[in-house]
This record gives structure tokens, sequence and C-alpha cells, in this order.
């Protein structure tokens, strides 16, 4: 469902006479349907860039980097566009979202945004926020004011509100407490039996090895760092 080949990056720093710095070199991945891949590596061997290549948040210098049938390193915009919306979700550690748009709406956006029928999605957004334990006070209120670890529920419950064939999680445990960390294992699980294809970057070692398949360490592709 998702293989990255041979895929090179480097930043250009306009700012310090246009000087490039090589970050990734040669990466590559496949992960098949019902599996999850942890990336591992010392902090700044190029976790969080992979993972925002296969996204599309970052241009690749060379290489292939394939979900689905979807080139990401040379797809247009308007394909990788379609491609989150349809596809590929990505649960991140900050949750962005429009000012004074309701938690429920927020939850209910990837349903709405493939057709679902509003009472369906609005449904499915209040089961997601019960199962992970967000007080129905809140759910009218935008959750720009709400704690880190409520944010993160809320992020959390709208990346799996759709059944993105592939889905990419960024800490998905950090900030929870023993419970919803615990719901957020299972709702991973389930994911993976429906036949999702999963990336994650766990700090959480004992959630990583809870759910992930197998690990790949990024220093391997990290200039100055690989052996």
């Amino acid at each position: 469902m998702i293989f990255v080949e041979n895929v090179s990056k480097s930043f250009v720093l306009h700012n310090q006479g246009a000087a490039e710095i090589p970050v990734m070199q040669g990466a590559s991945l496949r992960v098949a349907a019902g599996e999850c891949v942890s990336l591992v590596g010392a902090s700044g061997a190029g976790k969080s860039t992979l993972m925002r290549m296969i996204y599309g948040n970052y241009l690749t210098a060379s290489g292939r980097i394939m979900v689905g049938d979807l080139d990401v390193a040379s797809a247009p915009p308007r394909e990788i566009i379609r491609l989150r919306r349809e596809t590929l979700g990505y649960v991140s550690q900050f949750l962005r979202v429009v000012p004074r748009v309701s938690t429920l709406d927020v939850v209910a956006e990837p349903l709405l945004s493939t057709g679902t029928a509003r009472d369906d999605a609005m449904a499915q957004a209040e089961a997601l926020l019960r199962r992970l334990n967000i007080p129905k006070r809140l759910w009218a209120l935008s959750p720009t004011t709400f704690s880190g670890g409520e944010q993160q529920r809320v992020n959390i419950a709208r990346g799996f509100a759709f059944p993105y064939p592939a889905l990419l999680l960024d800490e998905p445990t950090a900030s929870l407490d023993p419970t919803n960390r615990a719901t957020v294992l299972a709702m991973i699980e389930e994911a993976k039996a429906r036949g999702a294809a999963l990336i994650g970057i766990f700090h959480d070692h004992a959630a990583r090895d809870a759910v992930c398949d197998r690990q790949l360490d990024v220093t391997q592709f990290t200039p100055g760092l690989a052996a």
C-alpha cells in the first residue's frame, strides 16, 4: 500500500548563503495492507521528515513515494489533496484547525468531505469523541482552547473518523493518560484488522511494541549518521 524507493531530501538555507543540508539519502520502505511499521532512530535522524515527504508536505530530491497508485513525489497538488481526502490520513502531534469551528465539526469534516450524510457524520463523530472521553459539554466548542491531552484526542478522533486505507501516526499516544492510551492502541489494532497500512513514530516504546509489526531505523538513510 505504501512503497518508498530511493528517496532523498535536502534543505536549502536561503538565509545562510543558500547552504544545502542533506538530511536523507536512499530511503526505502514497504508497508503492506494490515501492517504497522514504526520509524525509529535518534532525534534528528529524519523520522518526521520521511513522514512529511510521504504525506506530500515536503518535496523530494529523488526517488518515488507510492501510496496506492499515486506517486506523491511527482503528483500535482490537486492529486495530493484528493489522496489526503480519500486514501491517506495523518494524525500529527499538533491540532491545527480553523478557530471557532466546533469540535464535532472538526471530527466530522473528513467524513463530510467524502460525501457522508451530515447526520451520519455527526453520529460517528459523537461516537469517537465519547470513546476518547471528550466530555459532551465540550463538543460544541472549538478545540483550540482545550488542554494538550484533549486536543490530542480530538486529533485522533479526526484522523480515525474516515476509514483511510493508509494512515500516518506521529506520536499518537503522547500526552495521553493510561485509559485513553489503551483506547488509541485498540483503534490502531482495529485499523490494521480492516486492512489499513500504517506508519508511526512512537517514543512510547511499550505502545510501539504493542501495535507495530516491525521497525525501520531511518538512521541508515541519514548522511553523517549512517554506519
